[in-house]
């Protein structure tokens, strides 16, 4: 009876054992299936990936401590046609006297600015050469919040690295320099640090499916990147045009609450709407009749919660075509209509 009782414990032991193996093996293979993901998607876009160094001139001070004639900075980029178009950040190359850019291999060269976009804080660069490895611009918009994504760029100088997290999150908004809200904006654990704006931001399959642009210091672990899927509209442009066309009405605003008898009073979809505060003139906002106190509760038949709001509407197909904008001046709505020009012709033009 006691050989069958330690027959069934070494049984039992045996069991265990066994039990044991499998969760180390499954553990094993789980942790091999991330690596090789990691591994296989940096291998396959790290030779796209290029340092960039730019060049700013600085003005001569009158000064008993004179500065260095130019400042340099770093950031990254990434080949996405083999004819040497590189994507990046537009804060990276802004006004950058000269701009330099080393590859993977090594090889090193001079680039050429061919636009860049401030409100997207994405810009285009060209290296002249042909053939290059160049990466792939996947479908941001699939993205699933936890899905695994890869960085990779040039950190403090630390050229090609390679960093791993999740998709924290999708459709963020994150303010860019140039004070216009970027949308779906794709925010993720994955490491960045200055350095790294500009470099590709990519899923298990190697494709791109972000622009690593921003973090937020000190926080750890907030990091953004502008979706693929505006990359491409805006490389596009940027190589046939040089630049974006957005809609211009010439005028300051604000976020402004409505009262709420006027919102009763008018069945008024939002609490808040658009307040002018200036007028510019010789602008359609001028010759539409718009005044300062105005407040614009909806442009080309949506309302508008605030600047952002109005900002998205005014896209390129807006320019040079009447839009109808409701206005509450007082306690009564009036319809006025506007014409938005080119808001780069009309920077020029001032």
């Amino acid at each position: 009876m006691n050989s069958g009782l330690n027959r069934s414990g070494a049984d039992s032991m045996n069991e265990e054992d066994t039990r044991e193996e499998i969760v180390a093996q499954s553990d094993a293979e789980l942790l091999d299936a991330y690596s090789q993901a990691v591994v296989g998607a940096a291998e396959k876009v790290s030779p796209s990936v290029v340092n960039i160094e730019v060049t700013h001139r600085r003005e001569a001070r009158n000064s008993r401590y004179p500065r260095p004639p130019e400042a340099k900075g770093t950031g990254s980029g990434f080949v996405f046609t083999p004819d040497g178009f590189i994507l990046t950040n537009s804060h990276v190359v802004h006004e950058a006297s000269g701009i330099e850019v080393t590859l993977n291999d090594g090889r090193s060269g001079r680039a050429d600015l061919i636009g860049e976009d401030p409100d997207t804080d994405l810009a285009v660069i060209r290296m002249e050469a042909h053939g290059l490895p160049s990466a792939g611009l996947g479908d941001s918009a699939a993205l699933r919040v936890g899905q695994l994504v890869i960085a990779l760029g040039n950190p403090y100088g630390f050229q090609f690295t390679v960093t791993a997290g999740v998709v924290s999150a999708v459709g963020r908004s994150l303010r860019s320099q140039s004070g216009r809200l970027m949308d779906s904006i794709i925010q993720t654990d994955a490491a960045l640090n200055p350095g790294n704006s500009g470099g590709p931001l990519i899923d298990s399959r190697g494709e791109v499916v972000g622009v690593n642009t921003a973090v937020i210091l000190p926080a750890q672990g907030l990091c953004f990147a502008i979706p693929s899927n505006t990359a491409r509209f805006v490389a596009g442009m940027l190589i046939r045009d040089g630049r974006i066309r957005r809609g211009y009405l010439g005028f300051g605003g604000q976020n402004a609450p409505i009262h709420r008898r006027l919102l009763r009073r008018h069945d008024l979809p939002s609490e808040y709407a658009v307040l002018v505060v200036s007028v510019e003139p010789d602008t359609p906002a001028q010759r539409t009749g718009l005044r300062e106190g105005d407040v614009i509760v909806s442009f080309a038949g949506q309302p508008l919660k605030g600047m952002d709001d109005l900002h998205r509407l005014l896209t390129d197909r807006r320019i040079g075509e009447a839009q109808e904008i409701k206005v509450l001046r007082g306690v009564e709505i009036i319809t006025l209509e506007v014409t938005p020009e080119d808001s780069e012709a009309a920077r020029y033009r001032k």
